[in-house]
């Protein structure tokens, strides 16, 4: 049996492999961030990350636009929160500038690629 064959529905999604990639980076990153911060803001990006990826699998499964629509309107948001928090932990030292600007990048991308799929909703 090959992997290939789950290769559909949400994983085809562009979208959703940019949101995938970025949950990974993210727990990546915060495994460095001081201990104290577990259930703080380590808690919080990892969270919203992984909310953003789950939210685009849930929204290709509804069946009608409107649904779907809803799903990764809410994505889009999960993502922004992803950036504030993102912000606040350069801000306080846990990320560096180097890392920041590729989380950024990221982000950013997959802004755009959310975007894309609320617009094909309509």
């Amino acid at each position: 049996m090959t992997l290939q064959m789950y290769d559909r529905g949400f994983r085809k999604l562009i979208a959703w492999r940019e949101a995938h990639a970025l949950t990974v980076f993210m727990y990546r990153i915060t495994a460095n961030f001081p201990k104290n911060e577990m259930y703080g803001l380590t808690s919080q990006l990892r969270r919203a990350s992984s909310s953003t990826k789950a939210q685009i699998a849930e929204g290709s499964r509804m069946s009608t636009a409107p649904h779907r629509k809803s799903y990764y309107e809410r994505s889009y948001a999960s993502n922004a929160e992803v950036d504030s928090f993102a912000e606040l932990a350069k801000d306080l030292g846990y990320i560096d500038i180097p890392t920041y600007k590729i989380l950024l990048d990221h982000i950013n991308r997959l802004g755009f690629l959310i975007h894309k799929l609320i617009e094909s909703c309509t």
